[in-house]
Parts: C-alpha cells; sequence; structure tokens
C-alpha cells in the first residue's frame, strides 16, 4: 500500500529506533500522485523526537522536502531498504491525531491533496514560540486555569442566563433548550437566525452564550467568522463571559507571530476556545464540544487556494468526526443550511413571530403600487422621495445607512450613443473612473489599469462617455449636497470601517461593508436592488437577500422609529425581506434548484483547462465511472466566463465541463477525480486541469 522512496536498496546506515522504526511521511509536494504517505527508516538519535504529527525533513528524489510524520509503525511493506529521516525540524506536534482525520476528509471531498490542505490547516512556525512551549510555558499558563475551567464557565452561563441575552434567546423557537442541551453536555445541530446586528441582543452576544455553555460542561469550543470585523465583535463578547486566558484567536491578519502564538495556547490545552478566519476551522482544540460558523453565504469562507474548501463544509466534517455540537448562524439562511433542515440534520431556530414584531424594523418598497402612486418618477429615480424622506426624518434621531452596490466615483462606464458597455482596449476588462476630477477623470481598466485617453467605441465609434452606475463615493457626493450640514462617512474598498458612532450622520457603505453603530441606525436605505438582482449568477438572488438582511439587522426596532427602505421591483426577494422571511426565500429557492437538479440539491465539479485537456479528462473520468454503473450528467465544454459582472466575459481560451452528481455518490466520484487527476499529473502526457468542487462562482 505504503511505497518507500527511492525504489534503490542503500548500504547499512546508521542504527535505527528500537520501538517502531518506521515513520509514514506526507511529504509536503503539489503533485497530486505523489499525494499519499511514504516510509522512512528512524534513526535511534531521532527516536525520541520523531513522533506523529512533528515536521520533518526528507531526502526526496535528490531533494530535502518537508513534510509531518503520519504515524509510526514497525515494519514497513516497502519491500525494499529504507531511506532514514534526514532531520526533525521540531520536535512539537504541531499535527494533532483529530486534526490530520479532518484533513484527509477534507482533502476527499474536495478532490484535492492532502499537502494542500497542511498547508491550511498547519501554520508557518515561529521557532522562538516552540522553545517557550518545550519549556513549559504554555502548560504551566494552563495549569493556572485549569483550576477554574469549570466553576467559574458555569457561574458565566448563570449569569448570562439572568441578562438580557438570555431574554432575547427566550424570543427565539428552541433557542433556550438549545443552550441547556450544550451546558448539559449534549451536542445538538441547530441552524439558527439572529434578528440584531447590534446591542445585547445581537448575535456575539448569543454565539458567546453559547460557547460559555459549552464550556460549562467542560468542553472547547471553535467558532469561524467572514473578515476581522466580525472576528472583534466576537471576540468582545466572548470576553464578558470567559476569561481572557481561555480564548485563542487565529487569523492571518493578525501576523504569524501572535497567529502561532495562540495556535501553540490551543495545542497545550491552555486555551479552549478558539475564534477565527476560515483557516481556524482546523485549530487543535481539545475536546471539541461545539463548532459554529457566522454568515456561512460569505465569500470570505472559501479558502482562496486549491481546494477550494468552505469553512461550513469543515466544520460540518468536523461535528461529525468528533460528534461535536453545530451552531450555523446568519441573519439570512443560504440554500446549504436549509437542505441540512429539510434532511432533519439540524433542527431550526427561529423568532417567534410576537418577538420578531418587537424586534426588527419596519421595511418599505418604493416599488410598490402604492408608493407609485404617490411617486411616479420612484422607478427610474437613484433616490426616491420615500427614500429621501426616510433619510431626512432619520437624521433627526441618528444615523441613517446607504447600502450601495458599487464601490468608487463611477465604476461602470458605457457609451453615451448606443449604451454598450466600455471596454478597455488592451485586454477588452470594463472601463472606469477612479475619482470625480484631475487625472483621475480618465477612463481606466479595471482588470489591468491601463488608462484609455482616445477610447472609442467599436459598436458605433462614438468617443463620448456616460457613467452606467454610480458608486459609493459619487453617492456619498450627491447625499452631500441634498442633505447640506450632515456629516457623511464613507465605508467602502480598502477604507472599511467597523463601527461608527450614535452620531447624526449619513453612512454609506458598500454591500458588505456596513459598520455597526452604536445603538443602532435609525434608517437604512437599500439602494441599488435591480442592479444586485440582475448579475448572470445562480446564486443572485440568495446573495442579494443575504446583504439586504444584513443591513437591515443594524437598524433600530419599528417601535424606536427604525425604517429600511428598498430601491428594487417587487420580486421574490423583495418580498422575503417585506416579511422578515429568509427561512422561506431559503425554503422555495432550494426547491427550485432540486427541481432543476441544480447546486445545492446536487454536487457539481467544474474542470478547467485547454480544451483538448478537459475533453480527454473527463472522458476518463466518465469511464471509470461507467464500469461502476454511474452516469454523469455533463454540461460543457464551453469557454470560461466571469458571470460575477453584469455581462458575462470571457477569461483566456481556455474551457470548462460541469459534472453533476448526488450526495450519495459523491464518495466515488471525488474518488475517481483524484485518481484520474493523480494519474494524468504521473503520466506528463498532456496540460493538468484545474478540479474544483461545489465552487460558487461557476454557475
Amino acid at each position: 500500500m505504503l511505497q518507500g522512496f527511492p525504489s534503490k536498496a542503500r548500504p547499512a546506515g546508521p542504527p535505527l529506533a528500537g520501538h517502531l522504526p518506521v515513520a509514514r511521511v506526507h511529504v509536503e509536494t503539489p503533485l497530486p500522485h505523489l499525494d499519499r504517505p511514504f516510509d522512512y527508516s528512524v534513526p535511534a538519535e531521532l527516536d525520541e523526537a520523531a513522533q506523529p504529527g512533528v515536521r520533518v525533513k526528507v531526502k526526496f528524489n535528490g531533494q530535502d522536502l518537508s513534510g509531518f510524520i503520519m504515524e509510526r509503525t514497525a515494519e514497513s511493506d516497502a519491500g525494499h531498504a529504507l531511506v532514514p529521516l534526514h532531520k526533525v525540524i521540531s520536535p512539537v506536534a504541531v499535527l494533532t491525531p483529530t486534526v490530520r482525520d479532518l484533513v484527509a476528509a477534507v482533502a476527499a471531498r474536495y478532490a484535492g491533496t492532502v499537502s494542500d490542505v497542511l498547508r491550511v490547516a498547519v501554520p508557518p512556525r515561529v521557532a522562538k514560540l516552540e522553545k517557550d512551549f518545550l519549556a513549559g510555558v504554555f502548560a504551566e499558563a494552563g495549569a493556572e486555569t485549569a483550576s477554574e475551567a469549570v466553576e467559574p464557565h458555569a457561574e458565566a452561563v448563570e449569569t448570562a442566563t439572568s441578562s438580557e441575552q438570555a431574554d432575547a434567546w427566550d424570543g427565539y423557537r428552541n433557542g433556550p433548550a438549545f443552550v441547556r442541551h450544550l451546558r448539559d453536555g449534549g451536542s445538538p445541530r441547530a441552524v439558527f437566525s439572529p434578528l440584531q446586528g447590534y446591542g445585547p441582543a445581537a448575535w456575539p452576544r448569543l454565539l458567546a452564550q453559547s460557547v460559555a455553555a459549552v464550556r460549562a460542561s467542560g468542553r472547547g469550543a471553535l467558532v469561524v467568522v467572514p473578515d476581522h470585523r466580525d472576528l472583534d465583535q466576537l471576540e468582545a463578547a466572548l470576553l464578558e463571559v470567559l476569561p481572557a486566558s481561555d480564548v485563542a484567536r487565529l487569523t492571518a491578519e493578525d501576523g504569524p507571530t501572535p497567529r502561532y502564538r495562540n495556535f501553540l495556547r490551543l495545542l497545550a490545552g491552555s486555551a479552549r476556545v478558539a475564534i477565527g478566519t476560515r483557516s481556524a476551522a482546523y485549530a487543535p482544540v481539545r475536546d471539541v464540544g461545539l463548532v459554529a460558523c457566522w454568515d456561512d453565504g460569505d465569500d470570505l469562507h472559501i479558502e482562496q487556494r486549491a481546494p477550494y474548501a468552505h469553512a461550513r463544509e469543515v466544520l460540518l466534517l468536523r461535528a461529525d468526526q468528533e460528534g461535536a455540537a453545530c451552531l450555523m448562524a446568519a441573519h439570512s439562511r443560504s440554500t446549504e443550511l436549509q437542505r441540512l433542515v429539510e434532511a432533519g440534520w439540524a433542527m431550526p431556530i427561529d423568532a417567534e413571530r410576537p418577538y420578531l414584531r418587537r424586534t426588527v424594523p419596519r421595511v418599505l418598497n418604493t416599488a410598490d403600487s402604492f408608493e407609485q402612486e404617490r411617486d411616479p418618477l420612484a422607478r427610474i429615480a437613484r433616490l426616491p422621495g420615500a427614500a429621501w424622506r426616510a433619510a431626512k426624518e432619520g437624521l433627526e434621531r441618528g444615523p441613517v445607512l446607504v447600502q450601495v452596490a458599487r464601490a468608487g466615483y463611477a465604476p461602470s462606464l458605457v457609451c453615451e450613443t448606443c449604451r454598450e458597455p466600455a471596454r478597455c482596449q488592451a485586454c477588452q476588462g470594463p472601463l472606469a473612473l477612479a475619482g470625480a476630477s484631475g487625472s483621475a477623470s480618465i477612463p481606466q481598466c479595471r482588470w489591468c489599469s491601463t488608462p484609455s485617453p482616445d477610447w472609442h467605441c467599436v459598436h458605433c465609434s462614438s468617443r463620448r462617455l456616460r457613467k452606467g452606475a454610480t458608486g459609493v463615493l459619487r453617492t456619498a457626493e450627491e447625499l452631500g449636497r441634498a442633505f447640506p450640514g450632515k456629516a457623511v462617512v464613507t465605508s467602502s474598498g480598502d477604507h472599511v470601517k467597523a463601527s461608527v458612532g450614535s452620531s447624526k450622520a449619513l453612512v454609506v457603505a458598500t454591500v458588505g461593508a456596513e459598520p455597526v453603530a452604536d445603538g443602532g441606525y435609525a434608517a437604512a436605505l437599500l439602494l441599488d436592488g435591480d442592479s444586485l438582482l440582475r448579475r448572470e449568477n445562480l446564486r443572485a438572488g440568495e446573495d442579494t437577500v443575504r446583504r439586504w438582511f444584513n443591513a437591515a439587522a443594524l437598524v433600530r426596532p419599528a417601535s424606536d422609529g427604525g425604517l429600511v427602505v428598498i430601491t428594487a421591483t417587487e420580486s421574490v426577494a423583495v418580498g422575503a425581506l417585506l416579511r422578515w422571511d429568509p427561512a422561506g426565500y431559503a425554503r422555495r429557492e432550494l426547491e427550485l434548484r432540486m427541481e432543476l437538479q441544480l447546486p445545492p440539491a446536487v454536487r457539481v465539479a467544474s474542470v478547467t483547462g485547454p480544451r483538448a485537456a478537459v475533453v480527454h479528462f473527463t472522458a476518463a473520468v466518465e469511464h471509470q465511472l461507467a464500469d461502476s454503473g454511474l452516469t454523469l450528467r455533463t454540461a460543457g465544454p464551453a469557454p470560461v466566463l466571469l458571470v460575477g459582472l453584469p455581462t458575462p466575459q470571457r477569461v483566456g481560451e481556455d474551457v470548462r465541463t460541469l459534472l453533476f452528481f448526488p450526495y450519495g455518490q459523491a464518495g466515488l466520484v471525488t474518488h475517481v477525480l483524484r485518481s484520474t487527476k493523480a494519474a494524468a499529473a504521473a503520466k506528463r502526457s498532456e496540460e493538468p486541469v484545474q478540479v474544483r468542487l461545489d465552487g460558487v462562482d461557476v454557475l
């Protein structure tokens, strides 16, 4: 099964370890056909340090490569003399058996390589911190807090249950029972839809209470959020109910040293709660009792390197592997989570309608028949009369949020004569204006940044441009003129704000960059709704609804004058926000996907690359599956398009074929995809292809 390397026998080497003299090492290599453990002998001098989970250096095909020892065994079935381990990089066992098994499961699910997943799961080492770890510094810190591991947590939960947080949980069907089950040592699984994003009943505090409950049972917890803004909110909420020594923060944005220090704290057991962004899903938390994910519909949860695993799926695998409780929370609900609810895998935790009516703001659509009669120009105006009145009245009570679809000043340009999109003459990318005046007014490509001062339309030869869409900076400028004397704050691009005060100001933010206001917003204007819904993407509606709910959750209740105004044509998506019914929208969307057999009703694999290579790879996969009696539904090969743009654009000369298959046969299909890719890499007979599972941008 396992092959040693190299295949030639070598002369007798140094004396070997007396016990378990064979180390099975997974070498760090991007080559799919080498994605398996290799047997090496363990010299006696490395016996003590060369334990499972440590980093090592090995000789491999004439090179010194890094790897991890997966296990130690008494003998090898390689059939030849083994090469000895070259070096133990560090005696710290950074790869625990639990994480090792999780890495293998993720690689299998996504038809990827273990090496690629290990690169995400184990952070880069910091040698000085490992010296402290080996000296027992982290263990001593853990011993100091071990005596308070149960009673203070139980006291924290008791305190929380008598606070406003517990009252907030009481407003959710199944909510109090879920928390009690956690505290009693159970492992419930739930999909939670909290209503508010600010204040004592905000989602960070509710998640913190669930973590405190599982800590009261003596178990650990793991929570993954999309970005550092969410992470800061969650950390602040956790520190209200848990000691700081019990919480470890894992995110690359903090830098390698703080990240690795917290990783080692978890490894030593001195911290039992891990919070962080997507890679934190692999954190070495001891005795995990709860895994949780906030806002799984956010694309930031998707790893940007192969095999492009989604943190939600990693956590689901981990919950199943370790028998832990699972909490998937978001203001809206993704179709993936709705599938789990309908399958009975997770129970829904939704607000009771009386509590919902007391908590959420009033929602008004400027495109409904009543508003159209009052304001006939509302359908074409960027800021209809109802939205203007809502902003004016809201500014008398507090800050007003204005959500727009795009960053920049005028990020979309079209020909003034024929209205065709303006394209870069160098790469055919979309042209945009970065600013309002000066040199920034020259049209510039959004893809390659090439300026186009002498642009002309290829369709009608006109040289006149007009703005096809208005960005956040232009919107802020227009609102500043509409409401003189009022402060205007922007949050977008590289200047995203985490929070704003309670002062009376207009806060203009792109979707996903809305800051939290102290005490909540008095009103919110959701502009560019039709633009968001018209995107050429299977998930355009689902993603737009998620962004709307995330913004609306930052607004005060209707009883406090909170109002959300949406400027979009009447549709199912708009109706979901008007009724505050994210579960109903997810249910309907999933029914349509099931009828059409589209994800997440089924799984999908995309095979991308040169046409000949894609055709050959797909044929090989279909042939192997046919031998097992399975026929795949395929689409393609077709040109690769960027579907996130208003108008899909082709990228290069590569093509893509989509393979659709049911969940019940996913194990066989992913195994065949992995083996076919490994075989093609070993032969090197043609150009490689990219195999990606469940990509959200391929449909």
